[in-house]
């Protein structure tokens, strides 16, 4: 195999990239979806920007240098799916996310098509296996809102963990009162229906539905509020995203580990309006087909604040001659 002497290992590389998590590269190696050089790939084998790398009959541009790291904190709506591709054709997340010169948007876990609320998305892979990865314990905090009939007995029996299919679970803090903030839609307590605030700091599938369902209780509202330390907050409409300022990326590298500060394309909290991305706005031009790992083009974010300065430029020109 003509396998580089240098550079980084492959699941490493190409995670960075934006290709995909680790682990998902290390399957796809097992199942001979990546060559390089022509050749299949090896888990672990060290390639660099000169190595011709395919996955699923596309090529793989190896960026020759890191690209920023980038966040953005999405607000889901109830009926979207975090999946790049339906069948059915039915509204996913990635449909209207602003486009990346290198890379693409990896969904830090997810979230099913009934739950609303915080969803990151990342172009780092590396920071979305350690978000979502068991061994860094990261919280995730939901708003509930439950129908039937609850205690304090059963509150302790949540708190200090039930038997699922798959395993003990528990909510490491769950608090009656509030509601789902924005999300609420004018949904209040009633005699039959609480909110209640929970906290895990797991990511198994439809974790707190079946933890709660467990004790015969039925989940009508289930919006998450918090992932770490970021919180959904505000000034957000559903099916928006915005990018997280450096202030938030360094707290959400910092809760897994990361002790160098960050390499960030935001220019800090004052961009927060202008990087937000509106409903209806233009989609990307080429939707990703299913395992597609080709790059969105377009203009970069630096290329459209370049002009936009140029334009306030001329603009306080004029005004100061007179024109």
């Amino acid at each position: 195999m003509n396998e580089s002497t240098q550079g980084e290992r492959i699941q490493k590389l190409l995670a960075t990239a934006g290709v995909g998590s680790r682990r998902a590269i290390e399957d796809w190696i097992r199942e001979g979806r990546i060559s390089v050089n022509g050749q299949p790939a090896e888990i672990g084998q060290k390639i660099g920007p000169r190595d011709r790398v395919v996955v699923d009959g596309q090529p793989v541009h190896l960026p020759t240098h890191r690209e920023p790291t980038r966040v953005l904190l999405y607000k889901k709506r109830v009926g979207e799916l975090v999946t790049r591709d339906d069948p059915e054709g039915r509204r996913t997340v990635f449909r209207k996310l602003p486009k990346l010169e290198t890379g693409r948007w990896i969904a830090v876990g997810r979230l099913d098509i009934n739950t609303s609320g915080l969803l990151l998305l990342t172009n780092d892979g590396e920071l979305a296996r350690r978000l979502t990865h068991p061994s860094f314990q990261v919280s995730r905090e939901y708003a509930v809102r439950v129908l039937g009939e609850i205690d304090e007995a059963l509150l302790e029996r949540l708190r200090s963990g039930v038997e699922l299919d798959d395993g003990p679970a528990r909510f490491e803090h769950i608090v009656a009162g509030g509601s789902g903030g924005d999300d609420d839609e004018g949904d209040k307590d009633t005699s039959a229906n609480r909110w209640f605030h929970v906290t895990l700091r797991e990511g198994r599938n439809r974790l707190v539905r079946r933890l709660i369902e467990s004790q015969d209780l039925q989940v009508s509202r289930l919006i998450r509020v918090a992932y770490g330390p970021i919180r959904l907050g505000g000034g957000i409409r559903s099916g928006t995203a915005r990018e997280l300022d450096r202030e938030e990326l360094a707290a959400l590298r910092k809760a897994v580990g990361f002790e160098t500060p960050p390499a960030v394309a935001a220019k800090g909290r004052g961009s927060r309006t202008s990087r937000m991305v509106k409903d209806g706005a233009e989609p990307v031009s080429a939707k990703p087909a299913k395992h597609s790992l080709r790059a969105a083009t377009g203009k970069t974010d630096a290329k459209r604040s370049k002009g936009d300065v140029s334009r306030r430029s001329r603009a306080g020109f004029s005004k100061k001659n007179g024109r």
